[in-house]
C-alpha cells in the first residue's frame, strides 16, 4: 500500500495547483479519497467538504492563485509552504471590498495512500488574512 514519492508529490500538486489555484473540483475527485481526513482548525473531513472549501475560498477570492514555493516528500507524506495571493474584491469576514492586494502563507502537509490524499493538516496565516482586509488592525 503506499504511493512512490513522486506520485505523492503529483497528487499534492494536482490539489493545490488545479483544485484550489484553479478551482477545478474535478481534479479534487480525482486525487482525494472520499473519506479523507481533515486535521485543520475548523474544516471537516470528507471529499465534499474540500470541495465545498474550495468553492467558499473561491467565492470570497475569485482570482486566487496559489503557488507552491518548497515541497518535502518524506514516505506517503508531502510537506508544502505555499503562497496564496488575490485581490479583496469581494466581502469577506464581514469586511466590504478594499481592491487592496492580499497574501497568504500556508503550510499544508498531506498523506497520500494508493494515489489518494487521505489526511491533511493545513495552517493558513489566518492573522495575516484578517490584518490585510481589516477585520483587526494591523500589527
Amino acid at each position: 500500500m503506499g504511493s512512490d514519492a513522486e506520485t505523492v508529490e503529483r497528487v499534492f500538486r494536482t490539489v493545490i495547483e488545479q483544485g484550489f489555484s484553479k478551482g477545478d473540483l474535478a481534479a479534487i475527485d480525482a486525487v482525494v479519497a472520499p473519506d479523507f481526513i481533515e486535521h485543520q482548525r475548523g474544516a471537516s473531513s470528507g471529499v465534499e467538504a474540500l470541495k465545498g472549501m474550495v468553492r467558499h475560498l473561491r467565492g470570497w477570492f475569485p482570482d486566487l492563485t496559489l503557488t507552491i514555493e518548497d515541497l518535502v516528500v518524506s514516505g506517503d507524506k508531502a510537506w508544502g509552504r505555499i503562497v496564496a495571493r488575490s485581490t479583496h474584491t469581494q466581502t469577506v469576514m464581514g469586511r466590504p471590498p478594499t481592491g487592496a492586494p492580499v497574501r497568504l502563507d500556508i503550510i499544508d502537509i498531506m498523506r497520500v495512500v494508493d494515489g489518494k490524499v487521505v489526511e491533511h493538516w493545513g495552517v493558513p496565516d489566518q492573522l495575516a488574512l484578517m490584518e490585510q482586509i481589516g477585520v483587526i488592525p494591523r500589527r
